[in-house]
């Protein structure tokens, strides 16, 4: 917890920080891309680095952070600090860049908000960084642990043993260890990342979900292809996988992380996916049919029509194959006949969801407000509804 002097600073400077971190934040990435250009390069998303969603998230998260340490002293934030924890790990995050990030972010401030920035406040958000760092670097080398990798040393390469059209923007690879190890084990509901070589040299990384069983040999990713549109460009990594990879090449591919991951209970199970969020939603059902499990599943998917559902077959045939188990479809526009009912948006108010559900949501940020909304509204405790965002994590900032 905050030491009670660097509370009481943190306390008075926070309304001044948090309405300036929107400037503070991309001068810190400015900075500190200027002085490590391999960071962009290499190791972060230079497309939500154009966009300014990268800046937002950061902003948030520290705003929430530091207000928890005022509001909650003895609260522990680790939970609100494991998506982020886990993102890291899959990038291959190691201690000593936390280093780097402060001396930038905190020439940043001190840029923007200059004479309001004492020695005395410096220290006390100093304190406040260093408290939210040394929680992620304690976590990150938890998870490290547990994959049993040396700290940052995530990545393999992986052989493309097969290469399926699922939809005409949606491609499954199918990924086998390339130096014929052992795959290393997953939870239903986790991604890997994948790091590609883009013309101009950089290694971009992205996050995908495995979409299939754990308990198989193979490991796959389905990757919609991310399409230009309202000014912003096509997708570097989805372009580049889909023209460029098949089957025999190797990818560079991270072990499994996530948070977002099914849980072992008994009891009942929502699953609600918009658009290619279903890759996290298939993998849980394939594991929930393949070891027979006799929970209720409620499974909610959006999408815009039939033609752009990707395993669509699949979900009908994983939904047959459990005894208590119902898929609830809407598609925005339909091919041929479907019902009015479920022509649109999704709706849940004509879906029976059991107060003691367990929900995981992924998709778009829009969609999975508007579930959240509806299962909160209906009784579903805030504890019981997991989400999974793939990119900066705007919740906070945008909440």
């Amino acid at each position: 917890m905050l030491s009670d002097q660097s509370a009481a600073l943190v306390r008075a400077t926070l309304p001044a920080v948090a309405n300036a971190i929107g400037e503070i934040t991309p001068r810190f990435y400015d900075r500190m891309f200027a002085a490590h250009p391999e960071l962009l390069r290499d190791l972060f998303n230079r497309g939500n680095q154009a966009n300014g969603t990268q800046a937002r998230a950061l902003a948030g998260s520290i705003a929430a952070f530091a207000g928890m340490l005022l509001e909650h002293p003895g609260r522990r934030p680790d939970a609100m600090l494991a998506r982020i924890a886990h993102k890291h790990a899959s990038l291959g995050i190691t201690a000593d860049q936390y280093t780097i990030v402060q001396r930038h972010l905190f020439a940043a401030i001190a840029e923007v908000l200059g004479d309001a920035i004492t020695p005395e406040v410096a220290a006390a958000w100093d304190e406040v960084y260093w408290l939210m760092a040394g929680a992620l670097i304690a976590q990150e080398a938890r998870l490290y642990a547990e994959a049993g990798v040396a700290d940052g040393d995530v990545w393999r390469p992986w052989r493309v043993v097969g290469r399926l059209q699922e939809t005409p923007d949606a491609v499954t690879f199918m990924l086998r260890p390339a130096d014929r190890s052992p795959a290393p084990p997953f939870r239903p509901g986790q991604y890997v990342s994948v790091r590609v070589p883009l013309p101009d040299g950089a290694g971009q990384i992205r996050q995908y979900s495995l979409s299939c069983a754990p308990n198989g040999t193979d490991r796959w990713i389905t990757v919609k292809r991310v399409a230009a549109a309202d000014g912003a460009p096509a997708g570097e990594v989805s372009t580049w996988l889909h023209d460029n990879v098949r089957e025999g090449d190797v990818l560079t591919v991270s072990a499994p992380f996530g948070d977002t991951v099914l849980d072992d209970g008994e009891s009942p199970v929502l699953l609600a996916s918009g658009g290619i969020g279903c890759t996290q939603t298939i993998s849980m059902l394939a594991h929930l049919a393949n070891t027979g499990s006799p929970r209720r599943v409620i499974v909610v998917h959006a999408d815009r029509s039939q033609d752009t559902h990707a395993f669509r077959t699949d979900l009908d045939l994983l939904v047959a194959k459990l005894p208590d188990a119902q898929a609830h479809v809407w598609y925005e526009h339909p091919v041929g006949e479907w019902p009015a009912e479920r022509t649109g948006l999704a709706d849940l108010s004509g879906v029976d969801v059991p107060e003691d559900v367990r929900a995981y949501l992924c998709g778009p940020l829009p969609f999975m407000r508007a579930v959240r909304a509806r299962l909160l509204d209906r009784g579903v405790p805030p504890s019981r509804i997991h989400y999974e965002v793939f990119g900066p994590d705007l919740w906070l900032a945008d909440a």
